[in-house]
């Protein structure tokens, strides 16, 4: 009888639950409303965004179609003989040759922080002293870091000075040549730039939580095996974006060689050359052009390197 009853009292139960009165689905007006203010709080960053990004970057590549000098109202249209002349021309292209000097001392960049954020991230003696001698170089202007180094290579300077201590009498101008005025250049570029890099390994590290290093202590496993099972892995992502950024960096070096050379004894990088073009020689057509091509090249090696490396979720716990 009690079997019956509580049954019974389910059934009613069900019928109660079942016979509540469903929520009337709101206004026309009011899911109209909730669906746009979102996009009222965007209007100003999105106006913002297309004025001053998206808008003068259609009107450069509708310029690098022309041969437009800059001043003169009157624009002929070129075709894609701005980017044929970019490709083709010995002196124009050159300057992809200089920017293998930089992407070289981005590879050292990259190797270098990644070395010194993973010795920081364990407890030795006066790191903290360490980590603000890396990023201090970072926190300088780069105008003064181009006079600094600028009287740092030139003959009889800093740097002869401290060659001649260890017995060693340059003969060279270490701006004077290609060769060794790019490589001083970009070694300048690894020496300011690697401090923000060794900052975001060294916040990517210290983010892997601290049990599993325990946990690889107790197992016996040496730094080496920490470093490739735990924070190699687990950085990756951060690794990927630091690539993506030195790539474009050294593509688009501008400050140091500018201001220690201006382009001269083959150090003109993409962007001196697109400002002499533009300034300099009143062809603002052929710089959009080159500007363009730039900016393919940065979006065309942020896909290559998406598809070779993926950026995959790590999940190390």
């Amino acid at each position: 009888m009690t079997d019956v009853t509580e049954k019974t009292a389910v059934r009613a139960g069900a019928g109660v639950a079942s016979a509540a009165p469903v929520p009337a689905p709101a206004p026309r007006r009011a899911r109209l409303r909730r669906g746009l203010t979102p996009w009222l709080f965007l209007i100003v960053p999105l106006a913002l965004l297309i004025t001053f990004t998206y808008a003068p970057i259609a009107n450069m590549a509708a310029y690098s179609l022309t041969d437009w000098d800059g001043v003169s109202p009157e624009l002929h249209y070129t075709g894609v003989g701005n980017y044929t002349e970019i490709f083709t021309r010995e002196d124009l292209f050159r300057v992809f040759f200089v920017s293998g000097y930089y992407l070289a001392a981005s590879v050292v960049q990259i190797v270098a922080a990644l070395y010194f954020a993973t010795i920081l991230s364990f407890n030795i003696r006066f790191r903290n002293f360490f980590k603000g001698v890396l990023f201090f170089p970072y926190l300088i202007n780069g105008v003064a870091i181009g006079f600094v180094f600028l009287y740092f290579f030139q003959d009889g300077g800093t740097l002869d000075s401290v060659l001649s201590l260890f017995g060693y009498h340059s003969d060279r101008s270490w701006l004077g040549t290609p060769v060794s005025a790019n490589t001083s250049l970009a070694g300048v570029s690894v020496w300011r730039y690697m401090g923000v890099n060794f900052v975001l390994f060294l916040g990517a590290i210290q983010s892997i939580p601290g049990e599993l290093y325990e946990a690889a202590e107790l197992d016996g496993a040496n730094r080496w095996h920490q470093f490739r099972h735990i924070i190699a892995p687990g950085i990756k992502p951060v690794v990927t974006l630091t690539v993506i950024l030195s790539i474009s960096g050294s593509l688009s070096a501008f400050e140091i060689p500018y201001i220690m050379t201006g382009g001269a004894t083959g150090t003109e990088t993409f962007v001196i050359q697109t400002l002499n073009l533009a300034f300099r020689f009143n062809k603002t057509g052929l710089a959009s052009a080159a500007a363009i091509v730039l900016l393919l090249i940065i979006l065309l090696v942020t896909w290559v390197q998406r598809r070779l490396v993926p950026d995959d979720r790590v999940d190390l716990v």
